[in-house]
């Protein structure tokens, strides 16, 4: 195959659907016989994901990873900041933790010795040496003017990268126009020869009606638009972060023939990609909440990951959801805590080395006989394991150490309570089955063993022909050849 030039997908702003889109690339990249590779440089995101090094990155490349058909690895993402509060994220550099930084230190000062400018393009540079091309993604917007000299992830990456550049922008928010004319404005004279083509993401209503505005774009900017990709509707790819998570909240509906699982809406919420198979399960109405009357009225309840253990359990019981997880469970509700969330079913949380912050320790709700202390090694590994003589996997992220007990194995099981620290553990249908047995009189549909794995490759796919269709393929492979 022809060697390609590197491909990067930047933004006019957040949740502009770029790794949505470098998705459907690697995808497209993969079924035309090419050996594609994501890679995002710096990613801030709770939504992480274990290698099979046990490192982590973001989620989204381990998504992107498996769109290309190849095993995700630290350099697709060597620099992830996952936040801790408004100012402070932790920091994990190829995989490991190397600290907590509030966010002028890291902008500003960096960290210690540690030239992080470099250690992004190392991990580049070793990347497209395996692989042909390399799918780039960029982080929010490309025009943040202020941050250009400590920018490590959009233009200089593409610099170094010698990466032909398109720019995504959103239709759905309003503003389309500015937002693309101005991120290329505001740009320097060299970047803006980095930035090949246009995308318009998040289309509504029939695509004719933008005809003249798509040819307006290109004259005023100087730039082809290469195309104009509907919203998507009914193809489901795992999300980011948790900008779009307010998306999936739904007033609470009371259903007769569904089991009713809440997922409570924790502050420092990560990892959501957990319930991605139960929101697909014709069994199960899931809903995502904070309302006590909601959690009450609910058959399953679930405490899932979370950034910050000891701050979201003071939080739940400020609000007074942890008295109503309480009070549901005494009723006959089943409670399932999954990493953070497992923490705070025990009976206590404790964080003597501040390790998250300055909250030393916390009583949990009481619903397991554990206890957790928090601690600065983390955690990070995939997991297989036997679950009632079926084989589970998963994995595991998550500071901390729990004391259980000895029969407690990967999943303790209480009275209606269980906690694991295994993420992905909802991905397995044996788990889902035995979660759902204590309400089989309720369920009405009988549905047959869902394949996950099969569903994500039939998503991955349909999202490339969506793509396909709407994107000019021909003319994105002549400015990847272009020399």
């Amino acid at each position: 195959m022809k060697q390609l030039h590197p491909l990067m997908l930047a933004g006019t702003g957040s949740d502009v659907g770029k790794s949505i889109v470098a998705a459907a690339f690697c995808r497209i990249f993969l079924q035309d016989g090419y050996q594609p590779a994501p890679f995002k440089a710096q990613n801030m995101a709770l939504n992480s994901y274990a290698t099979p090094e046990g490192l982590e990155i973001g989620r989204a490349q381990a998504v992107q990873a498996e769109a290309a058909g190849i095993p995700c690895h630290t350099d697709m993402n060597p620099l992830l900041l996952k936040p801790q509060s408004d100012h402070t994220s932790q920091v994990v550099l190829h995989g490991r933790p190397i600290g907590n930084k509030n966010a002028y230190e890291y902008w500003r000062k960096h960290t210690g010795e540690i030239d992080f400018r470099q250690e992004v393009c190392d991990a580049f540079d070793r990347l497209a040496a395996r692989y042909n091309p390399i799918v780039m993604e960029g982080a929010g917007s490309i025009s943040e003017i202020n941050l250009r000299d400590t920018d490590l992830v959009n233009l200089p990456m593409a610099r170094h990268a010698k990466a032909d550049v398109i720019l995504v922008g959103d239709i759905d928010r309003g503003g389309v126009f500015a937002s693309v004319y101005g991120s290329i404005a505001l740009q320097t004279p060299e970047d803006r020869q980095l930035i090949k083509g246009i995308i318009i993401n998040k289309f509504r209503g029939d695509l004719r009606l933008f005809e003249e505005g798509r040819h307006m774009l290109e004259q005023i900017c100087g730039i082809p638009v290469l195309g104009v990709i509907p919203y998507l509707k009914d193809i489901h790819i795992e999300e980011e972060d948790s900008v779009a998570l307010a998306m999936k909240s739904s007033k609470f509906i009371v259903h007769s023939s569904k089991v009713n699982v809440a997922v409570i809406m924790l502050r420092h919420i990560s990892n959501y990609t957990d319930f991605n198979v139960l929101e697909q399960d014709p069994r199960v109405h899931l809903f995502y909440t904070n309302n006590v009357d909601d959690i009450r009225q609910s058959d399953i309840i679930i405490l899932p990951g979370t950034k910050s253990t000891l701050n979201d359990l003071y939080e739940l019981r400020r609000n007074g959801c942890a008295q109503a997880i309480i009070q549901a469970h005494r009723e006959g509700a089943v409670v399932l805590g999954i990493c953070g969330g497992y923490q705070m079913l025990g009976q206590e949380v404790s964080d003597p080395q501040h390790v998250e912050g300055d909250i030393e320790r916390l009583p949990g709700l009481g619903l397991l006989p554990i206890t957790t202390t928090m601690e600065g090694e983390k955690v990070t590994r995939q997991t297989e394991f036997l679950y009632h003589g079926q084989l589970l996997k998963g994995y595991e992220i998550h500071m901390g150490q729990t004391t259980a007990p000895p029969d407690g194995g990967y999943v303790w099981e209480g009275h209606h309570c269980l906690g694991t620290y295994i993420h992905g553990i909802l991905d397995n249908a044996a788990f889902i089955n035995r979660l759902l047995e204590p309400f089989k009189e309720k369920i009405q549909e009988r549905t047959s063993h869902f394949d996950y794995q099969t569903y994500k490759e039939e998503q991955y796919n349909r999202l490339a022909e969506h793509v396909r269709r709407h994107v000019d393929m021909d003319k994105i492979y002549e400015i990847l050849t272009h020399d």
